[in-house]
């Protein structure tokens, strides 16, 4: 995954699940602290931005049982012509 490329150790990417405009992906990581967690979460809306699609991080859970793991919620916008 492009985002993993460039992210990995620090943050992991993994998608959980597509349905119909909504993208569920798992983060994990030690999350570098020169970040906000948070942010490291929003870039994937940039990965999803270079790939044209244009999307909105609209929740953040954080999954029970589960240290240094998240689950961002994006809804897709649009798919913009490339």
């Amino acid at each position: 995954m492009l985002y993993n490329r460039y992210r990995e150790p620090e943050a992991k990417a993994k998608l959980l699940s597509i349905d119909q405009n909504t993208l569920r992906v798992k983060f994990e990581g030690p999350f570098s602290t020169s970040c906000g967690i948070i942010d490291w979460i929003e870039d994937f809306k940039y990965v999803l931005e270079d790939l044209g699609i244009e999307s909105e991080l609209i929740d953040v859970i954080e999954p029970e049982n589960e240290e240094n793991a998240l689950i961002g919620v994006f809804k897709i916008k649009k798919f913009k012509n490339m």
